[in-house]
């Protein structure tokens, strides 16, 4: 037997977002924020050093790529990068989870149909 060591592939993807904050970051990032304040926006909790820390491994994990832009103030943008765009499946289905079982907040079957006609459109899934 090879002596290389196997990691579950589920342990794998969750090590890379493993934040707090990661997938709600990514999620924003489908929905079009790309600015530092913009994902601070709904989360009153998300500090700026948290939110800071969380870009950066979100960053070095591949997942986003920060583009300084050349303005005066300098500003900064993040966007997805192609891996980072692969986990849209991953972020629908934790969205159909909720939609499928939330029975605190009974969500209308037109509420339900939005909602995830909204995801399917901004996470780009195709049936």
């Amino acid at each position: 037997m090879d002596s290389e060591k196997i990691v579950c592939p589920v342990d794998k993807t969750l090590n890379l977002i493993n934040k707090k904050w990661s997938i709600q970051i990514i999620r924003d990032m489908f929905f079009g924020k790309k600015h530092f304040k913009e994902f601070k926006e709904d989360k009153p909790k998300l500090s700026n050093k948290v939110l800071s820390n969380c870009l950066k491994e979100l960053e070095e994990n591949g997942l986003i790529r920060k583009e300084v832009l050349n303005t005066t103030p300098v500003t900064t943008e993040y966007y997805l990068t192609e891996y980072g765009k692969s986990m849209n499946r991953i972020i629908y289905e934790l969205a159909m989870f909720t939609l499928q079982n939330d029975d605190e907040h009974s969500y209308s079957d037109e509420v339900r149909d939005d909602l995830k006609n909204t995801f399917k459109e901004k996470l780009e899934i195709n049936d």
